[in-house]
């Protein structure tokens, strides 16, 4: 956990409150789904995390942290496509993910509470690709925290996905801040310069914030860190 970030979440009234909200899916008898939206580079897998690691320090094994990363299509699922160069160059757009099976992971595991262990893939950023059924989530796991990029898309897969969410919270940073984020990040992974780093995101990122962006209108809560 970056030390400063966590520190900014200690003192931060919404991240206090989102809190507050899991502890209260915690007093009832039924499994509660959050998504947690927002822009590439906003720290919505950090802040899902800290949330996770902080109710579990109480109540152990009671929130789940998951992450639509698992759902990227893999390498060789990309190389099959008709337009192989340009999925590879625009990886991580919202029609490079599988959405259809997406959908059908959430729909087990808001159906599963008390029944059955549900699995849900990671990715393993080393080999660039998705490791199916990496994750086991119990039955008795209560809240789930489900964050990601495209969770309020209007089409139709991420749509019956979002049929099951019972809160839609949205990491509302300023674009600016994202960008300088994504640009240390892809300077660090892929040992770019500043302006290497940008050009990337200008060609990618970029385009996915924007269409990530007009989605915020369907959260129910914005949360400000």
């Amino acid at each position: 956990m970056n030390t400063t970030r966590h520190n900014l979440y200690q003192n931060t009234a919404d991240v206090k409150l989102a809190i507050e909200k899991i502890q209260t899916h915690l007093q009832q008898d039924k499994r509660c789904l959050i998504a947690l939206a927002g822009g590439p580079g906003s720290g919505k897998s950090t802040l899902a995390r800290y949330l996770a690691e902080h109710v579990n320090a109480e109540h152990p094994s009671q929130v789940a942290c998951l992450s639509m990363d698992g759902f990227h299509l893999p390498k060789q699922s990309l190389r099959n496509l008709p337009n192989a160069d340009e999925a590879f160059a625009r990886r991580g757009a919202a029609w490079t993910f599988d959405h259809h099976k997406f959908a059908q992971y959430v729909a087990n595991i808001a159906n599963a509470y008390q029944t059955l262990d549900c699995q849900w893939p990671s990715f393993d950023h080393g080999l660039g690709d998705p490791i199916d059924d990496h994750i086991s989530i119990s039955k008795h796991t209560k809240v789930i925290l489900i964050e990601g990029l495209y969770l309020f898309l209007p089409e139709t897969d991420w749509q019956k996905a979002g049929d099951y969410y019972h809160e839609r919270w949205f990491l509302d940073v300023p674009l600016a801040t994202a960008i300088e984020r994504l640009a240390l990040r892809h300077q660090t992974t892929w040992n770019l310069s500043y302006q290497q780093a940008m050009n990337r995101i200008q060609q990618n990122d970029a385009l996915n914030a924007e269409q990530v962006a007009q989605t915020k209108s369907s959260a129910d809560w914005l949360i400000q860190v």
